[in-house]
């Protein structure tokens, strides 16, 4: 059998295995081995699990609890909604100001978080109650949540990109320069989307009310904001910190959990419960995280066995005869499908070591691929109908909700994504425009 065939065969068997609601590691660890097993007989029951060990050298790894933390802190300390009061007071007279607010919020959360979970969390129990109170349209908030909670994987410290790092070799400061400007333009395709859909039609997002605005005192106003920059000041802290070289990776992440805990601790909020709460969801955050790269890496150990990579490469580049632009959509496009039914974390795992080599073969810059795979798991995330926010957003959404208003919520943003895609692959500067200017600063 060739191995373009046991591949197609591999994949069809773990999407099945994944319709049953079998966990993601279970399935993709328990192909992997089966596979080797049943290619190479009883001597390969070892290559994946030997393939596991490769875990042990990803130090950067130490980074994914600590900014999870991080994250979780300021989210169960109540400085998170702090900010969404903030943007609350500042973007209210606006037609549709609090869901343009939200996308800020999202924006911050993405930046003291580096995962999509958190945005989406804080999102749908501290906002979107919120919203449908004031009377916004319930279809297009829904959208505006999980639209906006996408950009916590591009956005640093984006979790994704220190393991797109660690499979490409690639510098993790590199990497997270580069998804500022893509992940700022996405808000701001986001926000000016809401913003014309809301002129167009004010019943869709009214603005406060004028007696409610008059309630508000402009020492208030600015209490707020003062209270908004904390979050802030802890990103730009720990940045600082790694991009001056005074502390590696794990050290920045390291010290932004120690400023969200300090933070929480001087506002008062530092409770046992907050601790314990913070401590558990990391806990679990983490471990499985930890466990998708571990099946990951057995099912990618078989391709390695496999030659895969040259199977690809031949297939695409000699067999089809394709131009390298070409190649690079069908890879964009099978990150989306495969997106649908796995994880960022094992999608990236499993395909990365396929991919990577072919994108600097064909003269594509890794840093702008590591943000284009970065926005199409975005894509992903509200595809349907397997999409992981979209059934997030159903474990969150208050019974008004339906799955249905689910699904419609996010076809705008699923265009507007598109377009932010097609412009960065359009013009890779914009990805590739800081991680240059700060190394010709360096040099």
């Amino acid at each position: 059998m060739s191995s373009e065939l046991i591949t197609l065969f591999m994949f069809a068997t773990m999407m099945v295995l994944l319709m049953t609601g079998q966990r993601v590691f279970g399935v993709i660890g328990f192909v992997g081995t089966a596979a080797a097993l049943w290619l190479w007989g009883e001597g390969s029951f070892e290559m994946p699990f030997n393939a596991s060990f490769q875990v042990l050298n990803w130090y950067p790894l130490i980074t994914v609890p600590f900014f999870v933390f991080m994250g979780y802190m300021l989210s169960e300390s109540g400085i998170a909604s702090n900010l969404y009061r903030m943007f609350h007071v500042w973007f209210g007279p606006i037609q549709g100001g609090l869901a343009l607010g939200t996308i800020g919020l999202m924006v911050l959360i993405a930046a003291m978080n580096g995962l999509s979970v958190a945005g989406m969390a804080i999102g749908a129990t501290v906002a979107l109650p919120e919203l449908l109170k004031r009377g916004y349209d319930k279809v297009m908030v829904t959208g505006v949540i999980q639209a906006g909670s996408s950009l916590g994987i591009l956005i640093p410290p984006s979790v994704v990109l220190v393991l797109y790092a660690m499979i490409a070799r690639q510098p993790v400061l590199q990497l997270w320069l580069a998804g500022i400007l893509p992940g700022l333009l996405m808000a701001v395709i986001f926000g000016a989307y809401i913003y014309i859909r809301c002129r167009l039609n004010p019943a869709l997002g009214p603005a406060l009310p004028a007696e409610e605005r008059a309630r508000i005192t402009r020492a208030e106003k600015f209490a707020l904001l003062g209270q908004g920059v904390l979050p802030l000041f802890i990103f730009g802290t720990m940045m600082a910190l790694f991009m001056t070289g005074v502390t590696s990776l794990v050290e920045s992440s390291a010290v932004g959990a120690l400023l969200a805990s300090l933070a929480a601790l001087f506002s008062g909020r530092l409770t046992r419960g907050v601790l314990e709460d913070t401590t558990r969801n990391t806990l679990l955050i983490s471990c499985m995280f930890l466990w998708i790269i571990l099946a990951a890496l057995c099912f990618s150990a078989v391709y390695d066995g496999l030659g895969a990579v040259r199977a690809i490469e031949n297939l695409l580049l000699h067999t089809w005869d394709l131009e390298p632009w070409m190649v690079l959509i069908l890879m964009l496009l099978s990150f989306v499908v495969m997106g649908t039914f796995l994880d960022d974390t094992a999608m990236l795992v499993i395909v990365a070591p396929l991919y990577i080599p072919l994108v600097v073969k064909l003269g594509f810059n890794p840093i702008w691929f590591g943000v284009l795979y970065t926005i199409t798991c975005q894509i992903a995330y509200i595809t349907p109908p397997f999409g992981y926010n979209l059934f997030l957003m159903r474990a969150l959404a208050p019974p008004e909700i339906t799955l249905v208003d689910i699904y419609r919520s996010i076809a705008p943003f699923f265009v507007l994504m598109l377009i932010a895609l097609v412009i960065i692959m359009a013009f890779p500067q914009i990805a590739l425009w800081l991680p240059e200017l700060y190394s010709g600063r360096r040099g």
